[in-house]
């Protein structure tokens, strides 16, 4: 893995904090395909039937659905993209260099997000949320964002293992 597992420390910085961390996740499950051929990143080796690049565009549309359509409000195309049928999919013309370049641009975009807004802001109504009581703070959307990153990572270090041995964090 290219960056080291970040360790708290007495820094007050808390959107550095949640930032720091999602792009160690981050990083972490785009290396989780490093060195993988399309065959294998396209191969199901679970019961629940996802291939490890399916999981790499989950993440990518889930952090854009909380951070750009859910706290921003933005208007994005097919919100739910990554799914067909309920299932996650990634099409045979979209690679798996493409995918991760993806997962990284929405991380630039994460960044820029939390950069310009207080972690107590609330989202904002309109886009996937529109009741005013139920909205989170950017400080809510990012522990979830963070907490799903770091399950998922932990899926495909398992599924990676599975594959060639090669074990995770």
């Amino acid at each position: 893995m290219s960056l080291p597992l970040p360790e708290p420390g007495p820094s007050s910085d808390v959107p550095a904090f949640f930032l720091t961390y999602l792009d160690f996740y981050r990083e972490a499950v785009a290396d989780g395909l490093a060195g993988l051929t399309d065959a294998q990143a396209r191969s199901v080796r679970v019961p629940s039937g996802w291939t490890p690049v399916e999981l790499i565009r989950h993440l990518t549309f889930m952090e854009r659905r909380w951070l750009v359509w859910g706290f921003l409000g933005e208007p994005v195309p097919d919100p739910w993209g990554d799914r067909v049928d309920g299932r996650w999919h990634v099409g045979p013309d979209e690679t798996v260099a493409d995918v991760v370049a993806a997962l990284r641009r929405g991380g630039a975009r994460t960044r820029s997000i939390v950069g310009g807004a207080a972690l107590d802001s609330p989202a904002a109504l309109g886009g996937r949320f529109t009741d005013p009581a139920a909205r989170p703070t950017l400080a809510a959307i990012l522990f979830h964002v963070l907490q799903e990153y770091a399950r998922h990572a932990g899926h495909l270090d398992v599924v990676r293992e599975l594959i060639d041995g090669r074990t995770g964090e």
